[in-house]
């Protein structure tokens, strides 16, 4: 297998068939049903009622195409003898895919396209309860973002786990969905319109983007830096490749500093702006209330101030 086949590479894996692949497939098709069904029932209940859009329908439709692209192509083939390859693959599933998926409003779809009886009321009562219950709290709680980001990062690599889960095609596939489930639990506080047991302010959405932004950060200095390999599943690559071990772990690193942080970016401005926006709609909305009410602040001030004169003159 030569450096950067393209046939390789724009092909389709070679080796087992992923199972995060299938389940992409099957993820995709059954949110296009649920969302077909989802929009026939709202036009039926009330004709002007506005659910999820086809463009979130499609971005969430990239999503798991995406997830098919780098478990099902050449992608997957060269991760297993690429540092920089799998990287790749660790970011999309991580911090690409999951806003994608987020963003089609899966909850709401869910809600509204499951059928009101039979298996469909079961898995509605189920999903609601899951929806209320501690856990989902706890797990979108914006300060479990740093330990969520730091087991698939440091806590891999640093600590050897990444080879024993590399060893096997069922390590792979569990890497793959690890990935992808931190992915979501860390993005849905930021990302999410969907109703939420917790709802995070725009300053903690801020905080956290920043957060994971200086995560990155960390552990893309830590792999350019290093002096040697991190990883022995990567320190030997074939030599058909003609790639230097230690080169392509600083490549890796390159991508966590850019790949890895482009959403992250992405995210943190559309938190400011949506925060300016909110708070120039609550000033608006101020405005014209003192308009027609009157500034009550103001107005007690004035009468404060108008009783030290009073009782100034008095003495």
């Amino acid at each position: 297998m030569p450096a950067l086949d393209l046939a390789v590479l724009l092909g389709w894996a070679r080796g087992p068939v992923s199972p995060v692949a299938i389940g992409a497939a099957l993820l995709g098709a059954g949110y296009v049903l649920l969302f077909r069904r989802a929009r026939r029932r709202d036009q039926a209940l009330a004709p002007g009622r506005r659910g999820p859009g086809v463009g979130r329908a499609t971005v969430f439709v990239l999503g798991c195409v995406l997830i098919v692209l780098v478990t099902a192509t050449g992608v997957q083939t060269y991760s297993r003898e690429l540092f920089s390859a799998f990287m790749f693959q660790q970011l999309t599933l991580l911090m690409i895919v999951p806003p994608l998926l987020i963003l089609g409003r899966p909850g709401t779809v869910l809600l509204r396209g499951l059928p009101r009886h039979g298996v469909g009321l079961v898995a509605l009562r189920a999903a609601v309860q899951a929806l209320r219950s501690r856990f989902a709290r706890a797990v979108v709680n914006p300060i479990a973002v740093f330990p969520l980001l730091l087991v698939p990062l440091f806590g891999l690599y640093l600590t050897g786990a990444i080879d024993a889960l590399l060893a096997t095609e069922a390590g792979r596939a569990s890497l793959q969905i690890g990935f992808l489930a931190v992915g979501v639990v860390v993005m849905v506080p930021l990302v999410s319109t969907d109703p939420l047991p917790r709802q995070t302010s725009y300053v903690i959405r801020v905080f956290d983007a920043f957060l994971e932004m200086q995560i990155h950060a960390a552990f893309g200095l830590t792999l350019i830096f290093s002096s040697a390999p991190l990883v022995a599943a990567f320190s030997s690559p074939s030599p058909s490749l003609g790639v230097d071990a230690l080169r392509d772990q600083q490549l890796a690193g390159a991508l966590v500093w850019t790949y890895g942080e482009l959403p992250v970016v992405v995210i943190l401005l559309v938190s400011l702006a949506r925060w300016q926006r909110q708070d120039t709609r609550k000033a608006a909305r101020a405005a014209r209330r003192a308009d027609v009410e009157g500034d009550t602040e103001l107005d007690d001030y004035n009468a404060y101030l108008r009783n030290i004169n009073h009782g100034g003159r008095n003495d």
